[in-house]
């Protein structure tokens, strides 16, 4: 796919995706959603790329959904759509991807800009973000699965605040609520971003990372601690089998940078995916 709406650069083993429509705060389209889910199985097809960073082109990360339809933004459906949210499908494609993925927020992320990042699984922020879940400002409901995602990030009251306010409210709440992780300057901010993604990159094993995501993200509804612990034990299991443990353990007694030999491109465990996919 061509990208128009969306900048896919890879440095080393970190990718930065940047949305691209400076001149609109990098709105969100119905095309740069397809952009993004292009990027992320993409992403997830190269081993690469062991993380992923993704930004605003501008002085906005997103301003929400482009409102240029004006009235009928959220109300006329094109020929092809099959009626579901394309934040939701988004969000569910990050959600689902085998590397993480770290947010640098660096301005406005209002709406669908907001809620995108949330299955990201770190967001900073500069000091000129302004947050907003200002759905209920415009007449529609929380989109791009946000009323499970936030509630499981700040806790329910602060997702209801926001929710039921719609209002803006600045990055020092967010911080606070543990909604970022930190404040970055933005001079610093893509520069904060890419030493986690590098620090990732260089210690980890892909496969682990990517297993150990899944299974805290999957893990978080469940009823007992029995389902993660046969979930461990079939993936330690499947992890020895790559030769990853065999190289960790070596490489710590050797006092060296590890070299890791799995892919997750051809080595993840035969029992993903264990999750029934949302169906319509």
């Amino acid at each position: 796919m061509t990208y128009e709406q969306i900048d896919y650069q890879l440095s080393g083993r970190v990718l930065t995706i940047t949305l691209d429509r400076p001149d609109r705060l990098n709105a969100f389209t119905d095309q740069m959603c397809f952009e993004l889910i292009d990027a992320f199985d993409r992403a997830d097809a190269d081993d690469e790329v062991r993380a992923i960073i993704v930004t605003g082109r501008g002085r906005g990360f997103c301003a929400g959904a482009d409102l240029s339809a004006g009235k009928s933004t959220f109300t006329e459906r094109g020929p092809d759509d099959d009626g579901r949210d394309k934040g939701g499908v988004l969000v569910l494609r990050i959600f689902n991807a085998l590397k993480p993925t770290i947010a640098a927020i660096n301005g406005p992320a209002v709406g669908i800009g907001m809620t995108m990042t949330l299955a990201m699984d770190v967001r900073f922020a500069t000091p000129t973000a302004r947050m907003g879940m200002v759905h209920a400002r415009r007449g529609i409901l929380p989109e791009a699965c946000s009323t499970w995602f936030l509630p499981r990030i700040v806790g329910i009251s602060r997702a209801l605040e926001w929710i039921t306010t719609g209002r803006i409210f600045p990055p020092e709440e967010a911080l606070e609520a543990g909604l970022i992780r930190a404040l970055v300057g933005p001079d610093e901010l893509l520069d904060r971003a890419t030493a986690l993604a590098d620090e990732i990159a260089e210690n980890t094993s892909a496969l682990s990372v990517a297993l150990s995501r899944q299974l805290c993200w999957k893990l978080l509804g469940a009823e007992h601690p029995m389902e993660a612990h046969r979930l461990d034990s079939r993936g330690i299991r499947a992890l020895a089998a790559s030769g990853d443990p065999a190289e960790g353990v070596a490489s710590f007694l050797e006092k060296r940078p590890p070299n890791f030999p799995g892919r997750v491109s051809r080595d993840m465990p035969a029992f993903l995916p264990w999750w029934n996919e949302p169906t319509f």
